[in-house]
């Protein structure tokens, strides 16, 4: 053993299995703290009541259950991490303090103002890989450059794979190697400034059992991935992306699964996955993508940026029943489905001619799994000012793509009831109903339902405009 004293930072990677900062502080120290901080430079610009932080809380008390079935203790702080994790390491006369990484520029400065404070006072801070397959550099081209283009970086990402990158982190503390302290217990959501939500009445089950339950019912449902997962009133995803978001489920199991099984389901899904390692690996290169297009010649679209369009966008006022199911799916639950991701974001930049920062920073604010690579990165790809992203001219058809994807208007009906009345083929296009059948619906388009915000057709006459003029640059 190398260290006498040691922490575990917890940020997101909220298990106690297959960790990999825990499993490398206790093989080289003999006494291992672990904490997470509440912390306040994320925490001070979410609303009251946010789902996320009440998934964090009951994660955390999971976690904390686990650690002193191990003799050990979560020391959960409130505060800024950066003052209070060097507070605590000096506090508790700490050799060493671990870290799974994460990319995020915000993330990575801080980390690294957190280890020059602990250098200055002898302590080491020692991160490591965790929450990917690959990371950084570890899938390059022939010429020792970053990917920009997804296809071939799957490819290479696929040839580089063997078990060992999917070898699970094996956490197995000695009697007594885990240390507790007392003074820092868990705070309860009001003392932290926040409201419980409607999280778990959603059915959202967090923490390590929660991931636990998802994981084991979608590995049944897994083959028929590829045939569902486009259908939003099936069920077809994991639905186990707030848990890889904060790491209550390890991605080398999730990964492990996938490539071991042989089926198209399973290769499918394995694709998704690994779109987020490129997604992380795009950000960690580029991070002016967090606020520039990755093709900066789209940073000159002058967007139209209407406020009102923005505000129907964000409300489910548009007029397009699928646009609207889904925005409605977000603001209730936290969640939509990825599909509609597409749908909704190729409709507020190219319907609406918002710009796409805008849907980000909703996004942002109100998905339950945000992630920034990967909101970012579906952001620009719907866009077109991305890597690897759909060209300006492929712009979704609101209505065949909820004739398409949900065509008995299932999805639409759970989420606009106001268009239950509407037979299979109205629900799509309601507007399109003359005025006895919409007596006959008993929604009526202008009272019951919003008149359409746009003309799709023209929209897109403008949209292809806009870009033309700045390729023409």
């Amino acid at each position: 053993m190398n260290y006498q004293r040691t922490l575990v930072w917890f940020r997101r990677d909220l298990r106690l299995h297959d960790h990999a900062a825990l499993a490398r502080a206790l093989a080289a120290s003999a006494r291992v703290y672990c904490a997470f901080v509440f912390d306040r430079e994320i925490l001070d610009g979410l609303a009251r009541a946010d789902r996320r932080v009440e998934f964090i809380w009951h994660s955390l008390r999971e976690l904390d259950a686990a650690l002193q079935k191990s003799g050990g203790g979560l020391l959960v702080l409130h505060g800024v991490a950066r003052d209070e994790i060097p507070r605590l390491a000096q506090q508790l006369k700490l050799d060493a303090v671990f870290a799974n990484e994460d990319y995020e520029p915000a993330a990575v400065a801080r980390d690294q103002a957190v280890a020059a404070t602990l250098a200055a006072a002898s302590i080491d801070f020692i991160p490591g890989k965790d929450q990917v397959i690959f990371a950084r550099d570890e899938v390059l081209t022939q010429e020792g450059r970053p990917y920009s283009v997804y296809t071939p970086y799957k490819n290479a990402w696929l040839k580089r794979l063997t078990d060992r990158d999917l070898q699970a982190h094996v956490v197995k503390p000695s009697k007594g190697q885990l240390a507790t302290q007392s003074g820092f217990t868990l705070p309860s959501l009001q003392q932290l400034g926040f409201e419980t939500t409607n999280l778990l009445t959603l059915g959202i089950n967090p923490g390590m059992s929660g991931a636990s339950a998802l994981f084991a019912d979608f590995k049944a449902r897994m083959a028929a991935y590829h045939e569902r997962r486009d259908f939003p009133a099936r069920k077809g995803p994991s639905y186990l992306s707030v848990h890889l978001r904060f790491g209550t489920v390890s991605i080398r199991a999730l990964a492990a699964a996938a490539w071991h099984d042989a089926g198209r389901g399973a290769a499918v899904w394995l694709s998704e996955l690994i779109w987020r390692d490129f997604y992380f690996m795009i950000l960690h290169h580029h991070p002016r993508i967090a606020t520039q297009s990755f093709r900066p010649e789209y940073d000159a679209l002058v967007f139209p940026n209407d406020k009102a369009r923005f505000d129907a966008w964000c409300e489910a006022r548009t007029g397009y029943p699928l646009v609207d199911a889904a925005m409605r799916q977000l603001n209730q639950t936290g969640y939509m489905h990825n599909r509609l991701r597409m749908v909704v974001a190729s409709f507020l930049v190219k319907d609406l001619h918002i710009d796409w920062r805008w849907g980000e920073r909703y996004f942002a604010a109100q998905l339950n799994d945000f992630d920034l690579a990967a909101n970012n990165g579906g952001w620009q790809w719907a866009a077109s000012t991305g890597c690897d992203a759909q060209p300006y001219f492929r712009i979704f058809n609101p209505v065949t793509q909820s004739e398409k994807f949900d065509p008995k208007g299932e999805f639409i009906r759970k989420y606009v009831p106001e268009l239950k009345g509407c037979s299979e083929r109205q629900v799509h296009a309601p507007w399109l109903m003359n005025a006895a059948q919409q007596q006959a619906a008993g929604t009526v388009i202008g009272r019951d339902y919003p008149a359409p915000l746009v003309d799709h057709a023209a929209a897109r006459a403008v949209t292809l405009e806009l870009y033309k003029r700045v390729r023409a640059v």
